[in-house]
């Protein structure tokens, strides 16, 4: 809640807390504990703008019906110099407070004087949380997956930055393993089929066309000479891999995603962490041979876990658990005992709090790692895991599978060649991670309010035409005095302002949900409220205090819309 909402709440409860023991010294009520109780916004503002249920926490403890309880600690309470202008009983208990013209005063004056720094929270108290997001591999273009999870991660980073956490973002780069050795064995054969049409071509090799362009780019720079030299696949994958990841970085800054590290697997084994993460394993008991390779007690490890949080045996057994292997046969490591040493990397780093935003593919593995941490000593429930959904691209109705640049599958690049950036940012970030998507290309690329991130902006860029007309005609936004901004009592004003106040506790919701979803559908409702402000309240007016109450709001409303259009990197344009 904002800084004026917690003030008041706090104090609220202190002045409910000392009319119970009033109540309770005078014999109204019974002496005991004071209960527990909540204070919360209804759902409905017409039943007032904060309640409680301390009459009905107590039913116990004063012995009376709640009704009657909560008379006698409004008969109890001094609400005399707060922000509470009246109060009532409703339905069977609850207290219903309104709040005076004084404290929509107040929020306004703490939006002006927190300015950039508006929606601060500290509910992450400065706890260090790892995201890792996108992680494609280096092997070929980023497709539509990273397009959406980029823009989710991202955003949910900046959530919790503004949430009070440290938030660290880190792309993991599989440059070993499998898919590096299946990319090497593809490069080769198109730089052979360069020159020798009729090579054969691996049946598991990567087909994509950027292979053959990489191919073609060693061809053009080394000529014929790596042919039939035993260092042929790792003269190709040098040279091509970085290429490839220049590329991916590329696209994440056009994306304006700026990540904190590019982390390299390799890095990994050259290091021996994946030898000594097996090592630890194996200590403890938790590996087996079996058929020349190195088993992990996958299944024991999650049956553990899942007996301790009260799970019964008949449905660990339909989850048909398995173990896993971490050294093949042939010595080389699998992809799952990198992961094992890299999420134990983050936490030897110091992060508190891992979040990784996967394809909803992935699911099979969530148990396995968590379990996974908590048997390398670490606590597999600080990691977390946003599985994604898939989002599909429609045109005209129709769901695009080609794009009209290349006639091609659609990449990340081919999308954002074709989409404004600010809307698909924003757009990927309208639907929830755990919902499917259909991504509208024609709604994406509209400059009208059909588009949520243009009714948005277009908010913006009105507000700020609205100040540069009236002083065109010489009339200055100045500060307000506490009477002035009380001229504000039309009820779009008064929704305008409550929506306001509400910021940093949306943000502090969508921090904990790891949902930013969360702000997008916030600031759209700000841009609504603004407008329906604006057409039923005249800025410009005869009153001038009242004109500049009304100016001091839609600066407030500006800041709040550049707040989160900054913390979400998306442009926050003065003119439309």
């Amino acid at each position: 809640m904002s800084k004026t909402n917690k003030k008041v709440t706090e104090n609220l409860r202190n002045r409910i807390e000392a009319a119970v023991q009033s109540a309770m010294a005078k014999g109204d009520l019974p002496q005991g504990e004071i209960p527990k109780f909540v204070i919360e916004e209804p759902a409905d503002r017409s039943h007032g703008d904060i309640a409680t249920n301390v009459a009905m926490a107590g039913a116990r403890i004063f012995r009376m019906a709640p009704a009657k309880a909560a008379q006698i600690i409004l008969d109890n309470i001094d609400l005399h110099d707060s922000l509470i202008e009246k109060s009532e009983i409703a339905g069977p208990g609850f207290i219903n407070f309104f709040l005076s013209k004084r404290y929509f005063a107040e929020v306004l004056r703490e939006i002006e004087r927190d300015g950039a720094h508006y929606g601060d929270s500290d509910y992450g108290q400065g706890k260090k949380v790892m995201v890792e997001f996108v992680s494609a591999n280096p092997t070929g273009p980023m497709h539509l997956g990273n397009a959406r999870g980029g823009a989710l991660g991202d955003c949910l980073a900046a959530v919790l930055q503004k949430a009070g956490y440290q938030a660290y973002r880190e792309f993991y780069v599989n440059d070993a393993g499998n898919q590096i050795e299946k990319f090497a064995n593809s490069l080769e054969a198109r730089y052979i089929q360069l020159f020798n049409s009729s090579y054969p071509f691996p049946e598991d090799g990567y087909q994509g066309a950027d292979i053959i362009e990489r191919a073609e780019q060693f061809r053009d720079e080394f000529g014929d000479q790596y042919l039939n030299r035993n260092d042929c696949k790792q003269a190709l994958v040098d040279f091509a891999l970085p290429k490839n990841i220049k590329r991916m970085q590329d696209d994440m800054e056009k994306y304006k995603i700026h990540f904190d590290n590019w982390f390299m697997e390799s890095t990994l084994h050259d290091s021996g962490a994946v030898k000594a993460v097996v090592d630890t394993l194996t200590e403890k008991g938790l590996t087996y041979e079996k058929d020349g390779a190195i088993w992990y007690k996958n299944k024991d490890v999650c049956t553990e876990i899942l007996l301790a949080q009260g799970k019964k045996q008949d449905y660990i057994d339909k989850l048909e658990l398995k173990d896993d292997v971490l050294i093949r046969s042939n010595g080389n490591p699998t992809y799952f005992a990198a992961d094992i040493a890299y999420h134990k990397n983050k936490f030897d780093r110091g992060f508190e709090k891992l979040i990784n935003v996967w394809g909803a593919d992935h699911h099979g593995h969530v148990m396995r790692l968590k379990g996974a941490m908590n048997a390398v000593g670490y606590d597999g429930d600080s990691l977390d895991i946003l599985l994604m959904q898939l989002v599909k691209l429609v045109r005209d109705g129709q769901i695009v599978t080609m794009s009209k640049r290349t006639g091609k599958a659609i990449q990340l690049r081919d999308l954002l060649d074709e989409v404004p950036v600010d809307s698909a940012r924003f757009i990927f970030n309208t639907r929830e991670a755990t919902t499917q998507m259909d991504f509208d290309l024609d709604l994406a690329i509209q400059q009208d309010s059909q588009n949520p991130v243009y009714y948005v902006q277009y908010a913006h860029a009105r507000i700020c035409s609205i100040i540069r007309n009236l002083e065109a005609e010489g009339i200055t936004a100045r500060t307000c005095t506490d009477d002035e901004l009380c001229l504000l009592t039309a009820p779009e004003e008064i929704e305008l302002i409550h929506l306001l106040s509400s910021f940093d506790s949306e943000i502090v919701s969508a921090a904990r949900d790891y949902d930013p979803t969360k702000i997008t559908k916030y600031v759209t409702n700000v841009a609504t409220y603004f407008h329906k402000f604006y057409n039923a309240c005249r800025v410009k007016c005869d009153n001038e205090a009242l004109m500049q109450a009304r100016l001091n709001l839609c600066i407030a409303t500006k800041n709040v819309i550049k707040n989160v259009l900054d913390m979400f990197s998306i442009t926050c344009p003065e003119r439309m």
